[in-house]
């Protein structure tokens, strides 16, 4: 199974790197790799089998990247391509329907039944990928949204406060010397 998480790898790396990805790379550096390394390393924690969560995180934002008018629903869409994409690939019916599980139910917002140990580690690393990437929550808030400075931090401590939320009580207890260092961090403590 390493040898399909590896072209998996290589070629949601690929996809983000294509002129069509309206997020560009930073897609892939900021959220997609890091979510794919916190599920992967969390997974046991969570009783989760490994390959699935390896597959599923590297696939469940794969709508996204696709075509960005997909963002909005890119959690039922994404299973169509990662389906798509997996069925060529020695991989069990079994296997394929659990990652697309993983990949419908990863978003907080969507308080959708998570049902399975995978499904819980890969809608946790998810939102826990944002702690690791506070400096692009900044870059987006100053830059792109072009905020005054005191606007920023609130907003980026809304957003972290919502995925903080989000997570399992395990996933909390994961994060939570994160979550305190961003308030901190933010002035909010």
């Amino acid at each position: 199974m390493n040898d399909i998480i590896n072209e998996i790898y290589d070629e949601v790396k690929r996809r983000c790197m294509l002129p069509s990805n309206t997020y560009g790379i930073g897609a892939w550096d900021h959220h997609i790799k890091l979510v794919y390394k916190i599920a992967t390393e969390i997974c046991y924690e969570y009783g989760a089998n490994h390959d699935i969560v390896a597959l599923a995180a590297l696939l469940h934002d794969i709508a996204s990247i696709t075509d960005k008018s997909y963002a909005e629903e890119h959690h039922t869409i994404g299973v169509q391509i990662a389906e798509d994409l997996l069925s060529s690939y020695p991989i069990t019916k079994e296997d394929i329907e659990l990652i697309k599980k993983c990949i419908l139910n990863h978003r907080g917002s969507r308080l959708s039944k998570k049902t399975t140990p995978e499904e819980i580690c890969i809608a946790d690393a998810d939102a826990m990928a944002h702690f690791y990437s506070i400096p692009s929550l900044l870059r987006m808030v100053y830059v792109e949204k072009n905020m005054s400075i005191d606007d920023g931090a609130e907003f980026v401590y809304n957003k972290l406060q919502r995925s903080y939320n989000k997570l399992s009580d395990k996933g909390k207890e994961i994060i939570l010397p994160q979550y305190q260092a961003a308030k901190i961090l933010l002035l909010k403590k």
